[in-house]
């Protein structure tokens, strides 16, 4: 690993989990104070979102550990190798997210694909907050003209 990569893998997670920290604490004062009428304040919701998506994505994409026999086992489902050769694709997916030990148990988290599901309209949402107070914005200025 040569320096720069080094010194990446060092300064970026504490940069992103900053990132993140001052979304959150954007996000929350600038509900009272009403500055979700500026079309750049719907960023900081955004960036909360994404990071939340992130964290249940990554939930759900290794909740079966390196040896999904063991976390079968763990949990207390029989490992079925015929369904799980059958279906060997399910668990690379990237929407929804499965991991099988057998035709009836998960060992994906149960609130982790329509937590995904939630935080994509949300998203939606933003940007339509966004353009929404952008056009409001420009008409009310306009009209002051």
């Amino acid at each position: 690993m040569n320096a720069v990569s080094a010194l990446a893998a060092i300064a970026l997670p504490p940069l992103v989990l900053a990132v993140f920290v001052l979304s959150v604490w954007k996000t929350v004062r600038g509900l009272p104070t009403r500055r979700w009428r500026s079309p750049g304040w719907w960023a900081y919701p955004a960036v909360v979102l994404i990071g939340l998506g992130c964290v249940a994505w990554f939930v759900g994409t290794f909740s079966g550990g390196l040896d999904v026999r063991e976390a079968c086992a763990a949990a207390g489902a029989p490992y079925d190798d015929a369904y799980r050769t059958e279906y060997w694709r399910e668990p690379s997916q990237w929407f929804p997210l499965r991991n099988k030990c057998n035709a009836g148990h998960d060992l994906v988290p149960a609130w982790v694909n329509p937590s995904l599901v939630v935080f994509a309209v949300m998203l939606v949402g933003c940007a339509a907050g966004a353009v929404a107070t952008a056009v409001i914005g420009r008409k009310q200025s306009e009209k002051q003209d």
